[in-house]
């Protein structure tokens, strides 16, 4: 395992971002009352954020603001076996500033599910503050890479 440092941040999350774009379904994981949720969801990287949209009455949200510990995995099929893992603090978001915002940074079309543009009010972001980033190759048995934040 290489551990990141402080000077190779801004390439490593660009791999990051490079692998994540690949896979484009992350499945994100938190506990709620006791109980392990995971759910698949479609993540955007704004340099070392992590964004994903979600419905404001949804049980993820509910989820999410009850604990917002998360752990997030990328696989990326063959042949390059890409591997990611994400854990961080996930918050929910709905003031209109941030919504504006992660609608233009979204890597597809958000009108598709909110056809009323970022003022919906079911429209929320949850933005992801990464504690820990792996990004290696067959299952994180090689090539391994953490960061820490």
């Amino acid at each position: 395992m290489t551990a990141v440092s402080d000077s190779d941040k801004d390439q490593f999350f660009a791999d990051v971002d490079a692998a994540c774009r690949k896979a484009i379904w992350a499945a994100v994981a938190n506990e709620y009352q006791g109980e392990a949720r995971v759910r698949l969801v479609h993540p955007t990287w704004e340099g070392d954020v992590l964004w994903f949209a979600t419905g404001a009455s949804t049980p993820k949200a509910a989820q999410i603001k009850a604990n917002g510990k998360v752990d997030i995995q990328y696989q990326v099929s063959e042949p390059e076996f890409v591997h990611v893992m994400v854990r961080g603090n996930a918050e929910v978001l709905d003031d209109q500033a941030t919504k504006d915002h992660v609608w233009n940074v979204m890597d597809y079309d958000l009108a598709d599910f909110w056809p009323e543009g970022a003022g919906s009010e079911e429209f929320v972001c949850v933005k992801i503050t990464p504690t820990r980033v792996e990004l290696s190759e067959m299952f994180g048995t090689m090539n391994k890479r953490v960061w820490r934040g």
